[in-house]
């Protein structure tokens, strides 16, 4: 655009000298503030309970600040009260009543620490800024007690006069919560998700509820995330597979509380075509979260299996339409000698099966759905189509997130990069063109955007809807990086070299700085400055495996916050903070609710990067906008001052009137 067509478009915002200058006056006040501070978690897997404790909490870092806000005035049992008022206030004041402990002088003393304590985590942020975090029915108030010192000999009375009034006219409750939760907001000003919000736990959709209502979030989408996505979409596959996912965990809640999916055609069915099989090797797993008591274990574990066929027929039907993806070695059905009962793996070694009842099954055909199989996946499919509540998650997944994101010099993505064992990039051709690195990722993330605004019956969307079952579980895919989902060879195959999912080289390449260079190069990212984030594999702590690769320069977070890989781990999850003065890793390990008001939940953090020099906002990614705008608002100043574009109003009081 000609560069005095911009800036007459922003004199409209600017008409005058003095708006434009008053402007540039505040974003560049802005740009010298601290940056704030970004929270890295991934894996999450519907385990709401612990991410809502980590938000309330930011992670322990509460907890710190009230230690350097009071360090020895109060004692360690009074911060930790204050801590677990903070994290949970309507809680914490309800356990107060029952004791009676809830008194006017702890009321008065509470709102007076709360008040100092937002005025430290609130310092690095605007004024403006701090009064959109706060609740709008005491936001005045609030930003008053901030902005007054209760030291100044003219303003102390007034302003312990606010303080017991609040208490006297009974608002101490609200007030106080109205507090806790601006503390618990201004605590983390960016959040990243580093994949898989879904699967495993009970009840993504509060978290996904709570991302929503999080002022500044973004997503790289992890497989699991990818089904679900798939499955709303409209995915055949991928809505059998998301429900045989649910069920294999006694998971009945992610689909029927949290978004309506009807599961009874496929309860009916499953209880008459798998009426005499016991299902052995379909018993759900039981988490402790996921106890659906209306559901028998015998009836979930046919349900599971009629689930599973249906998907292992619809994957061949797949394959079978895709020869570019390479996967014929993976026509598991048509391995499947099911009269004789015998598999054959991708090397020609025969397999006795494990279970060998498959009413469904047609010998010559094996992937063909029976009508009622295609009755059942028809009713899901439409649970999924016409659910609101996942409509309104998914969409939200899709405009909050990515294949990667780059932010402050730092790449993120969920899984890996496919490489090769020399570190080159692994190719993978679709359609004619080939794909690496980089452009894999780009490929991947618009074929996710495709499938979403091209229109049903479009050839192209059923490509691109089949693109994101690869994504699941394809060998190239940046969001899985196994060479196989063995699913089908765990349900009925013993021996473990056919079940064996071998990772691809990234994981093993990320351990030395040379190959991860290559990575930053490809993303044209500084080596000296960067790091690598991402989740997917847990990390087993317990066995004394670092998170932190490469000498300080990969990052990986997944350390169990789903409780289903906390044997595996040996804690409870990571999460990653990325502050103005360090890198720090918290390592969590107990997220259990608070019973009395002794105690503060507080994780294991580790400062893992010491920063030469306080960053500021005008270090960040939105400093350097900030600083583009200031440059541009100078301009049109300039241009004022010379008369080439006119001022457009005079101002009466607060009122502009445009002189077009």
């Amino acid at each position: 655009m000609d560069e005095k067509k911009y800036l007459e478009l922003l004199s409209v915002q600017y008409p005058t000298i003095a708006k434009a200058s008053s402007e540039i006056v505040e974003l560049t006040a802005k740009t010298v503030l601290p940056k704030g501070t970004e929270y890295f978690l991934s894996d999450l897997h519907g385990q709401y309970d612990s991410f809502d404790r980590i938000l309330r909490s930011a992670s322990g870092n509460t907890r710190e600040k009230i230690s350097l806000e009071f360090g020895d005035e109060i004692s360690e049992d009074e911060k930790n009260q204050l801590a677990n008022l903070i994290y949970e206030p309507r809680n914490f004041i309800k356990i107060l009543k029952k004791s009676d402990h809830y008194t006017r002088t702890w009321k008065l003393t509470s709102i007076h620490r709360l008040i100092r304590l937002t005025k430290r985590v609130a310092s690095k942020y605007s004024r403006s800024k701090v009064r959109e975090q706060i609740d709008y029915s005491y936001r005045d108030l609030i930003d008053e007690l901030l902005h007054v010192s209760h030291k100044d000999l003219n303003k102390e009375k007034y302003f312990n006069t606010l303080i017991e009034t609040i208490v006297e006219i009974d608002q101490a409750e609200s007030f106080i919560i109205t507090l806790c939760e601006a503390i618990q907001s201004l605590n983390i000003d960016r959040l990243h998700i580093v994949g898989d919000i879904y699967d495993r736990g009970s009840r993504p959709d509060i978290i996904m509820d709570a991302l929503i209502e999080h002022e500044d979030v973004d997503i790289q989408w992890g497989n699991h995330d990818i089904t679900w996505i798939g499955a709303f979409l409209g995915s055949d596959v991928l809505v059998a597979n998301t429900v045989r996912n649910a069920l294999s965990y006694n998971n009945f809640d992610s689909l029927e509380h949290a978004y309506g999916i009807n599961l009874r055609p496929l309860s009916l069915f499953a209880e008459h075509v798998y009426s005499d099989d016991p299902c052995e090797r379909f018993q759900v797993r039981h988490l402790p979260s996921n106890q659906y008591e209306n559901i028998s274990t015998d009836l979930a574990s046919k349900m599971h299996k009629a689930i599973s066929i249906i998907q292992f027929k619809l994957e061949s039907q797949l394959i079978e339409r895709n020869p570019e993806y390479l996967l014929e070695h993976r026509q598991v059905l048509y391995r499947t000698d099911f009269d004789r009962g015998i598999y054959t793996d991708a090397e020609g070694n025969e397999h006795e099966m494990r279970d060998k009842n498959f009413p469904t099954i047609n010998r010559k055909n094996p992937n063909v759905l029976t009508p009622e199989e295609r009755d059942v996946l028809d009713s899901l499919k439409a649970s999924f189509l016409y659910s609101d509540r996942l409509k309104e998650h998914m969409d939200y997944m899709i405009e909050k997130g990515g294949s990667y994101k780059i932010v402050n010099g730092n790449l993120l993505f969920h899984g890996c990069i496919p490489m090769n064992e020399d570190g080159s990039f692994q190719t993978v051709h679709f359609n004619g063109s080939d794909y690496r690195g980089k452009s894999l990722m780009d490929f991947f993330d618009q074929a996710v955007r495709d499938a979403q605004y091209l229109k049903p019956g479009d050839l192209r969307r059923q490509e691109k809807l089949d693109l994101l079952w690869y994504m699941w579980c394809g060998p190239k895919s940046t969001m899985f990086g196994k060479s196989q989902i063995s699913t089908y060879e765990n349900f009925f195959i013993h021996c473990k070299k056919a079940r064996k999912e071998h990772l691809n080289p990234y994981f093993d390449l990320i351990q030395e700085e040379k190959y991860v260079d290559i990575i930053f190069e490809e993303f044209d990212l500084n080596p000296e400055r960067g790091h690598i984030i991402n989740g997917h594999m847990p990390v087993k702590s317990k066995d004394g495996e670092n998170p932190i690769k490469a000498n300080g320069k990969v990052y990986v977070i997944d350390g169990g916050i789903s409780e289903a890989y906390q044997q595996k781990t040996g804690i409870a999850g990571y999460t990653l903070t990325f502050n103005s003065h360090h890198l720090a890793l918290a390592e969590h390990r107990d997220y259990e609710t608070m019973e009395s008001v002794h105690g503060a939940y507080s994780p294991t953090v580790y400062v893992t990067e010491k920063f030469p020099k306080r960053q500021l906002i005008r270090d960040t990614d939105r400093g350097k906008i900030l600083l583009e705008k200031i440059d541009d608002l100078k301009r049109l100043v300039k241009e004022y001052r010379k008369g080439t574009i006119k001022e457009k109003s005079h101002i009466i009081g607060d009122h502009i009137n445009y002189k077009f």
